[in-house]
């Protein structure tokens, strides 16, 4: 009876190995075969993650307004939110993106392969902050210029034909902006206007919008994370740009 008991609990040990396996790679073949329509990738840090109660990320107010509107589209990327969202509309939250708290441009550009490696590609790229952690951090600037081009570069030969959406990013809590930080910040929000301009080709557009402009210290959580209003005001300038070029 024992030998019975022990035969059935490794078959259905095994079973279950097996079928969580076959999931996963099931859901990975989805993930390259995704046909859906404007495939949009939210790429960036802690301002695409979110952590909820904390702070918030500006997916979840941007995906209600696309949804609103009837706009057909779907965000991908090989990272999930687990945070809890209210229902919209009678549909859930689409909780896919590319945003890690704490990472730098170098660490994007350092993972950006290997993460498009897994996806379909992207039609749409929504890249968050460039920049913002390297300077927080104290980094290099032009350092980070140069992988943020590169991360662009690598973009555009994933997919020749990809729009690139990329932020003036918003600053920090003025109590928090330091003289360094603001010379830093200062200097990316007309670096990226450049960037836009020297990366945009035939097929490719990479379209800069100005997060950084009329952002008030009421929007966020903390020194650098946004609040819902803060989250609402950055979704409203994404929607103004993709609402102009999605099909």
């Amino acid at each position: 009876m024992d030998s019975y008991n022990n035969l059935y609990l490794f078959l259905s040990l095994s079973f279950l190995a097996f079928s969580c396996s076959d999931f996963e790679d099931t859901k990975e073949l989805d993930d390259k075969n995704n046909t859906s329509k404007n495939k949009i990738l939210p790429l960036g840090a802690s301002r695409v993650e979110g952590n909820r109660p904390e702070y918030e990320s500006f997916r979840y107010e941007l995906w209600k307004t696309l949804t609103e509107n009837e706009i057909e589209f779907d965000f991908i990327g090989t990272e999930k939110d687990d945070s809890s969202y209210p229902m919209y509309e009678g549909k859930n939250f689409d909780t896919d993106h590319e945003g890690r708290g704490g990472w730098t441009s170098e660490d994007i550009l350092n993972q950006i392969d290997e993460s498009l490696e897994d996806l379909s590609k992207p039609d749409i790229v929504l890249f968050s902050s460039p920049g913002g952690n390297d300077a927080l951090n104290g980094m290099d600037f032009n350092k980070a210029i140069n992988n943020i081009k590169s991360i662009i570069d690598i973009l555009q030969q994933n997919n020749p034909n990809i729009t690139i959406i990329i932020e003036q990013l918003a600053p920090t809590h003025s109590s928090y902006m330091t003289e360094d930080l603001s010379t830093f910040f200062n200097s990316l929000q007309k670096e990226i206007l450049v960037i836009t301009n020297e990366k945009t080709t035939s097929s490719s557009k990479v379209i800069a919008i100005d997060i950084y402009r009329n952002f008030e210290d009421s929007y966020f959580a903390d020194d650098v994370h946004y609040n819902t209003k803060g989250a609402q005001f950055v979704a409203n300038k994404y929607y103004d740009t993709l609402k102009t070029i999605i099909e």
